[in-house]
């Protein structure tokens, strides 16, 4: 049975917990889910908290270019990568659900790009593909806000995927979900500008954690962001964004 884990924040004293969300409540845990679900005897009541990002991870594994359909239309690729093409964010890119996509004055584009987004549940290093899934702690929407303009000056990725505010995630970690079929959607202003299904990744979830763990250590919290399917566009100040994933739910944000 699957389960939506949270992080949030006590209206009233600002206090942040992780917890265990259950339509209208929500149970304090002790400690992030993924090192061991201990419930506590406080239960919140939605409206006296405000849900946070749901990780704070070590570190952000993206992978660029996963979906067929984003090879086709991409500017910088004619055919899908032989290995997975990853990069970072950095954890300060991190926002959670209903916080602002700020447009940094660098960039005259800063496009969307709704995400699968994969938690880790243990440590792992060099692990097999067959043995890969067993790392997964649960699943959540991702938006990899990417400032266009600034990744095609510069070359490589980091300074047009690393701005404050460019990786929103959540609003929760859903457990005990396939992922190997699931519709990702990216959605402006009402409008569905995305539509892809995980099946039609160039690489799958395990051998991506697997490829990546032969490189670098996971640890428990990581986020793996699985890529994006194709009809990537701007956003503009005032924009409202949505990601919406199948059994999964749905991340909204403004562009400020």
């Amino acid at each position: 049975m699957n389960q939506r884990f949270v992080r949030f924040c006590e209206r009233r004293n600002g206090n942040v917990y992780y917890g265990a969300h259950d339509g209208a409540s929500v149970v304090r845990l002790e400690r992030a889910p993924w090192l061991g679900i201990a419930k506590t005897s406080d239960v919140f009541h939605i409206d006296d908290i405000i849900l946070k990002a749901p990780v704070e991870p070590s570190k952000i594994i993206c992978i660029g270019l996963n979906y067929h359909a984003h090879v086709e239309a991409s500017y910088s690729a004619d055919k899908a990568p032989l290995y997975p093409l990853i990069f970072l964010k950095p954890p300060s890119a991190v926002i959670g659900p209903s916080d602002s996509i700020v447009h940094p004055p660098q960039s005259q584009r800063v496009d969307y790009e709704a995400e699968l987004g994969v938690v880790i549940g243990k440590e792992v290093r060099n692990v097999a593909v067959d043995k890969a899934a067993g790392a997964v702690f649960g699943l959540m929407c991702v938006n990899d806000v990417t400032a266009r303009d600034l990744q095609k000056i510069d070359g490589q990725w980091s300074r047009a995927k690393g701005f404050d505010t460019f990786c929103p995630v959540g609003p929760w970690i859903v457990t005990d979900i396939d992922y190997r079929d699931l519709l990702v959607e990216g959605i402006l202003n009402g409008e569905v500008k995305q539509s892809g299904r995980t099946s039609q990744m160039i690489f799958s979830i395990p051998y991506l954690i697997s490829y990546i763990s032969s490189i670098m250590t996971l640890y428990p919290g990581d986020l793996i962001s699985t890529g994006t399917p194709s009809i990537i566009s701007p956003m503009k100040r005032g924009d409202r964004i949505e990601v919406r994933i199948e059994q999964v739910g749905t991340l909204v944000n403004r562009v400020v």
